[in-house]
């Protein structure tokens, strides 16, 4: 009986599961994995440490939970050189992700993004050993994220390999409300990643002779102003029109994302601008404007919508088969994801709505499977033809003699001493990354329907696995922080009265209103929160939507209207109304 025993023990053990070897070392770290810190309290300008004592080859995961304020997360090696940081903006879980290239103490730190101070707490969730596959890659990634809950939004992932896939798996759900999960097969919303699927349209339109990239945008859009300046089809498709964004001209307008934004609504606004946020050629400048437009030029050349032209062109040759430009919010799409955040105070999954009906700068519909055939098109060429493919690789140089970065709806670089081909996407909760590595055969896909997830970093993760010739990751030494006793505006001889009033624009046709309340001044618009206007300057002010309030003034020195410059548009302006 007792050898029994003894036998049965031994085969418990046998077939126990491989105990992952520890990588951080208790005595000289300060969390410990799975432990939560006790909450924490963090003064403006402060800097919390803490150490962890690694062995080299390590994969860290964890998060700042930040409970009352935005926390700028950051990681630094025994050797004192940055080698991560995070900040999301926005409260919750900051999620950290990081990997050891030396043994010793690495230190993350945690500070308060710009004036704020508050609560949070920190955790190491996992410290193991690094993949070295892709599945275990993928895997350890989405672990960052969602630690043991099941019941989650997630990711669909697939690596294609000289033509065929090696990997493809799909983690968490397509739809929260159905409990239906997602596989590599299952069609996601790609946000810009549909960027390059509208270059190449143009592309074969200009081969085939119907169109020039050389060509004034007005000789297929009559409508749009004149502004003494020429825009071209290639500035457009290369980001340096000057063309103010659409996104943020919407925003501006009054549009919520969630609504239902159609092309003809897209093109209206546009028509409507009078200036340019630079000469064209001048600058890149992202601008979604820029792709909506190529797709109604696909529309006025062909007679076909974008949506036609490329299902009979590009994706039914290709096979395709799950691949669709969205143009129709209430299209029916079968094993469709739908998109999700997750609540920085209750920690809730909440939908992220999205009804655009509208396509070239976004809205493409398709699988990650989908985009490794796309990928694969590159080197194979079932469709196009090597003049398109040059096209298609065809970097712009600036006025100034500079050559960007930005090709036809791609982004050509360098990682770790190797050339890679890529472009993400983001709207709403979905979040995309396409990935090529034509001298090596290697394309990623990943896309998403959970807001938090970072689909850029598990490509570059998958990359560091799959890619040949790689150099050795350098980083550089952790910067000087800012001196925190800078010299702030004095608002106090700011008389707020002067900038009272209702303000209108002509260009977006919509107005805001600005008055006082407990002595500071406030926006309204009667589709946004009223905002704070934030002095920064004599006559400059800070606010959500409007990003820069400059007010101007008359002869005699009255307050006659102002411009506002977020981001992607630049003084547009606003007049007062008597």
């Amino acid at each position: 009986m007792r050898y029994l025993i003894i036998l049965s023990i031994l085969l418990v053990i046998a077939c126990a599961p491989p105990k992952t070897p520890s990588v951080l070392h208790a005595e000289k770290s300060d969390l410990r994995v799975g432990e939560v810190s006790p909450v924490k309290m963090i003064a403006s300008h402060a800097a919390d440490t803490f150490r962890l004592d690694l062995d080299s080859g390590a994969l860290v995961l964890g998060n700042v939970n930040q409970r009352t304020f935005d926390a700028i997360v950051e990681v630094v090696s025994p050797t004192k050189e940055l080698i991560a940081s995070f900040d999301n903006p926005a409260r919750g879980p900051e999620f950290y992700r990081f990997r050891t290239h030396s043994a010793g103490v690495h230190t993350i730190v945690v500070t308060p993004f710009e004036e704020q101070k508050g609560e949070y707490t920190i955790v190491v969730s996992a410290a193991e050993p690094i993949a070295t596959t892709p599945e275990g890659m993928a895997d350890q990634f989405i672990k960052v994220l969602f630690g043991d809950d099941s019941f989650v939004p997630g990711a669909a992932v697939a690596v294609q390999k000289d033509g065929k896939i090696i990997f493809s798996k799909g983690y968490g759900y397509a739809d929260l409300e159905s409990s239906r999960k997602i596989t590599p097969t299952t069609i996601f919303h790609v946000a810009s990643v549909s960027k390059q699927f509208t270059a190449f349209a143009i592309a074969m339109l200009a081969d085939q002779g119907k169109l020039s990239h050389n060509d004034d945008i007005r000789k297929y859009l009559p409508e749009l102003p004149d502004f003494g300046q020429v825009i071209t089809i290639n500035h457009l498709v290369h980001h340096t029109s000057g063309l103010r964004d659409q996104w943020s001209l919407l925003t501006m307008a009054g549009w919520r994302f969630d609504d239902v934004i159609t092309q003809k609504q897209i093109m209206r606004v546009v028509s409507r601008q009078k200036e340019l946020n630079f000469k064209p050629g001048e600058e890149f400048l992202y601008c979604n404007t820029g792709f909506t437009l190529m797709g109604e030029i696909v529309k006025r050349v062909t007679g076909q919508t974008l949506n036609e032209w490329t299902k009979a062109n590009v994706f039914d040759p290709l096979g395709m088969n799950n691949t669709v430009f969205y143009d129709d919010h209430e299209r029916v799409v079968p094993n469709r994801a739908y998109s999700y955040y997750r609540d920085g105070r209750t920690g809730e999954y909440k939908k992220s709505v999205l009804s655009y009906a509208n396509a070239g700068a976004t809205s493409l519909f398709t699988t990650a499977l989908d985009l490794n055939t796309w990928a694969e098109n590159f080197e194979k060429m079932k469709v196009g033809n090597p003049k398109v493919m040059a096209m298609m690789n065809q970097q712009f140089i600036l006025n100034n003699g500079d050559t960007i970065d930005y090709a036809f709806g791609q982004t050509l670089s360098k990682y770790r001493g190797i050339s890679i081909i890529s472009h993400s996407g983001g709207d709403a909760g979905f979040r995309s990354y396409l990935l090529r590595i034509p001298d090596q055969h290697l394309s990623i896909a990943i896309t998403s329907n959970y807001a938090q997830f970072g689909p850029g970093g598990l490509a570059f993760a998958l990359t560091d696995v799959l890619a040949t010739g790689l150099e050795p990751t350098k980083f550089s030494p952790l910067p000087p922080k800012e001196e925190s006793n800078k010299d702030k505006f004095d608002s106090k001889a700011l008389k707020l009265a002067d900038y009272v009033g209702s303000y209108y624009s002509d260009e977006l046709e919509t107005r805001y209103r600005f008055d006082i309340a407990n002595d500071t001044l406030l926006s309204h618009h009667q589709r946004h929160d009223d905002f704070k206007l934030i002095p920064t300057a004599k006559d400059t002010f800070s606010m959500n939507i409007l990003g820069d309030v400059v007010f101007t003034r008359n002869k005699v020195g009255k307050v006659d209207g102002f411009k506002a410059t977020d981001g992607r548009v630049r003084n547009l302006a606003f007049k007062i109304e008597q």
